[in-house]
């Protein structure tokens, strides 16, 4: 048991990947720990490298690894089976054995139904945080030991499922051990940018807030750890070094709980001279929480927010649990605008209760906000989710690859899946043709060319293309705008 090899699933959806592509940072400190404890991991990002099946298979016969591991949402665990079954497949053609794990959200919660309807592909299920159960599991089976004796994993045994004890999360999130030099860099970049590197790094872990809808919440358990500010900035600074990284995704749910902490961070940023651009999100009371450091946000290199508005009217805030309000969703946003930093937010529909109607005031409000940048999603239904057992009862497919936020799976009382589909579809065009003319003639450089990019990945490069052949037509005036940037 040496060679291990981390593959990211080759899933797209036409959502996040349309603005980019960005390392699995959980490969990155797994493949740490992995390494550190005597094995040689390999990370393999199929879904960035635009790879299928068959080119996987072909990968996975020149490296021969001893264990294949992937990870996955619950929209991406079909592509990640599919994936193990494949890596079975190659190891048998080669007269040899392979173990197969798949860890993530979908895994920690839903392993028996994993292991169940596919345990000749999966072998293990990770539960949980990975670096330190992946790096302890192949230990002891490079020694001969139990795997019953790891926190933190599922598996058959018997005839049985065997569900270990829960491993307790990382006390301290600075002794993770990255692998950065195992990146293949030259995948990655922010489209929005030309030219640009980019990397996801992790200022912390979890929420203690307990929105309805959401996994992240139940994965962590309600709580939040916090990276000291040293560290993150240290590691920022060496990837602007060693890999020549100009742009970043912090991809933590709630990176400024702490406000001295988070204020610490950006002060060292801005001492250091950082000149990268920062992507994030978080939630819209830290946003005005934050009023008098504002500035320090855009001038540590944070260009883009994302904040979590979710709904638009107060009676559906309460409903998803959101512990919001209505007016403060939209004075984070206009207080963003002040300081100069793009704004994006998302409104989800397709609850039981949506009607036509209130979706045409779902979009009315959307304006209201005044985002840069908006989602129109539609409720998935998480089956491990708080509202799931509200939600079943108007679920009308199975099929975990739909469940992206973008693809219907459900019926309302009063919409079917295709209405809600046209009405998604009607929203994004009516809310960004409102918007492209104004973002045509926008005076300032960066903001007009970052926000006419931006709109032309929504329009021609994301899931809308599906929808709409050839995506939605830009007026000429912007069309000629963009050309002008392009050239």
């Amino acid at each position: 048991m040496k060679k291990i090899l981390l593959i990211t699933p080759a899933y797209h959806s036409g959502v996040l990947e349309s603005a980019g592509r960005w390392p699995n940072l959980g490969f990155v400190y797994i493949a740490g720990h992995l390494r550190a404890a005597g094995f040689e991991p390999l990370i393999y990002d199929a879904m960035s490298a635009d790879h299928d099946l068959s080119n996987i298979a072909e990968r996975l016969r020149e490296e021969q690894p001893d264990a294949v591991l992937t990870t996955s949402f619950t929209a991406s665990t079909p592509a990640a089976i599919d994936l193990l079954r494949v890596a079975k497949e190659v190891a048998a053609e080669q007269g040899r054995e392979v173990v197969t794990g798949l860890g993530g959200v979908h895994a920690t919660f839903m392993y028996a139904e994993v292991l169940n309807g596919d345990s000749d592909a999966v072998d293990f299920c990770f539960r949980g945080e990975g670096e330190l159960t992946t790096a302890e599991l192949f230990t002891v089976l490079r020694d001969g030991g139990d795997p019953a004796t790891v926190p933190g994993l599922a598996f058959h045994r018997d005839g049985g499922l065997v569900a270990t004890e829960a491993r307790p999360f990382i006390p301290d999130l600075d002794d993770i051990i990255p692998a950065w030099d195992l990146v293949e860099w030259d995948l990655y970049t922010f489209y929005v940018i030309p030219g640009s590197r980019m990397a996801t790094i992790n200022t912390s872990r979890g929420c203690g807030q307990a929105c309805s809808f959401c996994s992240q919440q139940k994965f962590w358990q309600r709580t939040w750890r916090g990276r000291s500010p040293e560290a993150i900035a240290n590691e920022i600074f060496h990837l602007e070094r060693e890999y020549g990284i100009d742009v970043f995704l912090i991809s933590d749910e709630l990176p400024t709980y702490e406000r001295e902490r988070w204020e610490r961070l950006l002060d060292l940023l801005i001492e250091a001279g950082s000149t990268s651009y920062l992507l994030m999100e978080t939630r819209v009371d830290d946003i005005v929480r934050d009023e008098d450091i504002l500035a320090k946000y855009r001038k540590a290199g944070i260009i883009h927010i994302y904040v979590g508005v979710e709904a638009t009217s107060q009676e559906t805030l309460d409903r998803f649990q959101k512990n919001a309000d209505v007016q403060t969703g939209k004075r984070a946003i206009k207080l963003l605008a002040e300081h100069n930093i793009l704004t994006e937010t998302s409104f989800v529909l397709g609850v039981p209760e949506e009607t036509k109607e209130s979706v045409e005031r779902t979009l009315e409000m959307a304006k209201f906000y005044d985002p840069d940048m908006a989602h129109f999603l539609l409720l998935a239904p998480w089956p491990y989710a708080d509202m799931y057992p509200e939600l079943e009862p108007y679920v009308e497919t199975r099929d975990y690859a739909l469940y992206n936020l973008v693809e219907p799976v459900m019926r309302t009382q009063s919409m079917t899946r295709d209405e809600l589909m046209a009405a998604v579809i009607r929203c994004y065009m009516d809310f960004y043709m409102s918007r492209l003319p104004l973002w045509a003639a926008e005076k300032d450089k960066f903001k007009r060319a970052y926000m006419l990019r931006s709109a032309k990945l929504i329009m021609q490069n994301s899931f809308i293309t599906k929808h709409i052949p050839g995506g939605l037509k830009m007026p000429a005036a912007v069309r000629k705008a963009i050309d002008r940037l392009a050239g």
